[in-house]
């Protein structure tokens, strides 16, 4: 069931999301080659409890850390481990929290030291794709165009949306219905309603979108690199607004 939010309840997850962005600039800025992703680990877990908030990951179905560190090939979902990164490693950061019983959700992908041309171009690519579906949130666009949006901006520039895994609407709970996928036909699915809070997340590979499945571990089939990029985002009468961005323009 899809829950339409009231104004007290957006202000409360503005406020989460604004405080969820603080965090991950955090992280991001202490990404360096050398550094491992259990110290990304801690600097997110310890930023959000300082808050009073708490880290959505942390135990989720099991999942044991607050912060996804997906290295490479690696899609969601990395485990943060003490091996160092290394240089020219592209690393997805994903994090999430509760904040006054709200959820936030966001995600971003960073270059450990100087990468490849292609490596960085995957990166503009993955967010540019979440700039173009953000253009059609809009009430009564539907989520199709959504999904539609993300797959021609990636396929557009030679690279291949991951099919298995998807968006989805976001509020009490980290995960609540639609689901939100970043491939589909314009002017299909479900009708965009203002009230409604939606985690939009391209998840772009270099090479083909098939994924290996492992537990946690979800990474490329071909070994080929991915990237990552979200953000929580309200549905309103007008532009949309991205809850986890302090001021962007739809």
């Amino acid at each position: 069931m899809i829950t339409l939010k009231n104004a007290g309840q957006i202000a409360k997850m503005r406020i989460a999301g604004h405080l969820l962005e603080d965090v991950l600039e955090a992280v991001c800025a202490a990404v360096e080659p050398g550094v491992t992703t259990s110290h990304l680990n801690h600097i997110a877990d310890q930023m959000i409890r300082k808050a009073g908030a708490v880290p959505s990951f942390y135990g989720y179905q099991g999942f044991p850390a607050s912060l996804c560190t997906s290295v490479n090939d690696v899609v969601v979902h990395g485990i943060p481990d003490d091996k160092p990164v290394k240089e020219g490693s592209i690393i997805g950061l994903d994090c999430g929290l509760v904040l006054d019983g709200w959820q936030a959700d966001m995600a971003r992908t960073v270059a450990a030291g100087k990468i490849s041309p292609e490596a960085k171009r995957l990166m503009e690519v993955t967010e540019r794709c979440f700039f173009e579906a953000l253009a059609q949130c809009r009430a009564d666009n539907r989520l199709g165009d959504i999904g539609h949006a993300v797959q021609v901006c990636a396929e557009s520039a030679g690279f291949s949306v991951v099919r298995a895994l998807c968006g989805h609407g976001i509020g009490r709970e980290m995960h609540e219905d639609p689901e939100v996928s970043n491939f589909g036909q314009p002017g299909r699915g479900i009708r965009l309603r203002p009230g409604m809070t939606i985690a939009i997340e391209p998840m772009i590979n270099q090479g083909a979108y098939q994924v290996r499945i492992n537990g946690w571990d979800i990474r490329t089939q071909d070994g080929s690199l991915s990237a990552h990029y979200e953000n929580t985002v309200l549905i309103t009468n007008g532009d949309p607004e991205v809850l986890t961005m302090k001021a962007v323009e739809p």
